[in-house]
């Protein structure tokens, strides 16, 4: 059977496979689209499975928002490449999950990765040649503002915000983005970190010598500022030092009950490559 242009174009628009890999699954299949569309998919999951044990660390963090904007969510869509981070169908696919994360019922990425999603992302795989990973989401829900603000698509934050508006939300947002704070308030840091950071001040200070009440000063002041540079309401404001985020709050009585920050691949051990052994071992191999 003659496999014609306009077979393989519905093919693509129905698969969001290369043009070269539509004529390929028509011409296996002696034009039946459905067949191809089924050879598409057993295709795209034998390289997608070949590709699963390939680190993709670079990758794109996506937001999407309620019509009201009451609930916002961020996905990680991991790729192993910058480059293919910014290409369309990467971007395109990453954004069709983060619409899913955002209607799913549940916070679980298998929830919602199934099915046509999971689908497309064995194409796309197959279509880039790179292995792609829905990595993880998170989901943040108010009844005040909710700030969002993706720095890159490397960097992403949620902010629920009481309080103030819209705009301050996002610059909160930014701030968390750029100072990556640990915790909200000194309240939230867990007394096991507290005290492993005291002992470890306990231990420089006494190496000073100096006499006890000195020490006692020094680690109270070293904790204190241990503190703030951890914690979002210590924090001088990233875009006006002289005044930290506590106090940027109460001066427009609002309050942060939460926040989430997102970052593309931390966590992950990432290869590092030594060029020249490559080259070598390329040369050996051949």
């Amino acid at each position: 059977m003659a496999i014609t242009a306009s077979m393989v174009k519905e093919l693509r628009e129905r698969t969001g496979a290369g043009m070269m890999e539509c004529k390929k699954a028509l011409v296996e299949t002696n034009g039946d689209l459905d067949a191809a569309i089924e050879y598409l998919r057993k295709t795209g999951l034998a390289q997608a499975d070949k590709k699963a044990a390939r680190v993709a660390a670079e990758g794109q963090i996506i937001l999407a928002s309620s019509a009201d904007d009451t609930e916002a969510v961020m996905v990680e869509v991991n790729c192993e490449t910058d480059f293919v981070a910014k290409d369309d169908n990467f971007l395109a696919f990453a954004n069709k999950v983060a619409q899913a994360a955002l209607v799913s019922s549940s916070d679980e990425v298998d929830a919602f990765m199934s099915g046509d999603l999971e689908s497309t992302r064995q194409v796309l795989v197959s279509k880039i040649g790179e292995n792609v990973q829905v990595r993880r989401m998170a989901r943040l829900a108010s009844n005040g503002s909710i700030g969002a603000y993706v720095h890159g698509g490397r960097i992403g934050v949620l902010v629920d915000l009481e309080g103030g508006d819209v705009d301050l939300a996002r610059d909160i947002a930014m701030h968390v983005a750029a100072l990556n704070p640990a915790y909200n308030t000194v309240d939230d840091v867990p007394a096991d970190v507290l005290e492993k950071e005291k002992q470890f001040l306990i231990s420089q200070a006494e190496e000073s010598g100096k006499p006890a009440d000195i020490i006692e000063k020094m680690i109270t002041g070293r904790l204190r500022k241990h503190l703030a540079d951890i914690t979002l309401m210590g924090q001088p404001f990233v875009k006006d030092g002289d005044i930290t985020v506590e106090k940027l709050l109460k001066n427009n009585g609002a309050k942060v009950n939460s926040f989430i920050r997102l970052a593309v691949g931390e966590g992950i051990e990432k290869k590092t490559e030594n060029f020249a052994d490559e080259v070598m071992n390329q040369v050996k191999g051949g």
